[in-house]
């Protein structure tokens, strides 16, 4: 059993679980770049190293406007509907 910590300050806590992870990564994956500093060095050493591990993926990239806010709904359902997964880069 996994057990996950939220930190934010829930009266009634939530029940949360893991989303099953598939047997392979394949098709196409997303890089968010948040857009906070070198978070863009962060993906371009992470679309390396995983480019060599799995050559057959795709990978798209996109980027937050600003890190300060959530990303737009338009970005959100274009990284849904071009991808099957998501890496989120923070950095600084």
């Amino acid at each position: 059993m996994t057990t996950i910590l939220d930190p934010t300050n829930e009266r009634v806590p939530v029940a949360r679980t893991i989303t099953p992870r598939p047997a392979a990564i394949t098709g196409n994956v997303a890089f968010l770049d948040i857009s906070k500093p070198r978070g863009n060095v962060l993906i371009d050493r992470l679309q390396e190293l995983l480019s060599e591990r799995l050559p057959e993926v795709t990978f798209n990239r996109y980027a937050k406007p600003t890190f300060t806010k959530p990303a737009p709904d338009e970005l959100r359902q274009q990284i849904n509907a071009e991808n099957d997964f998501v890496i989120e880069a923070l950095a600084d």
